[in-house]
């Protein structure tokens, strides 16, 4: 399958992005590589190939959740810019 430059010029009106001669001809010549790639991965057998999810075949590594540090509220509310005893005030953001 080749791609000219009139589909090219096509394909660019259709998308309202403006091409110059130079451009358009660049972008022939890309996609016509990128498709006779596409041709020849086509080729391919790919019968009895699991789909691959991830390049990384691990699992993650399960641990127990424990709490490590208990009553650290007071440490928490140190960082809260405006003082308040039991949670963190924000600036109202719905009017």
């Amino acid at each position: 399958m080749g791609i000219d430059l009139k589909t090219v010029k096509h394909i660019s009106k259709l998308s309202r992005i403006s091409l110059d001669d130079k451009k358009a001809k660049k972008l022939e010549a890309d996609l016509n590589s990128i498709f006779s790639f596409i041709e020849k991965l086509n080729e391919l057998n790919t019968e009895n190939i699991e789909p691959l999810t991830s390049i990384a075949e691990t699992t993650l590594q399960l641990r127990k959740d424990e709490i490590k540090i208990k009553n650290i509220r007071d440490q928490i509310l140190k960082n809260s810019p405006e003082k308040n005893k039991d949670f963190f005030v924000v600036p109202k953001v719905v009017d």
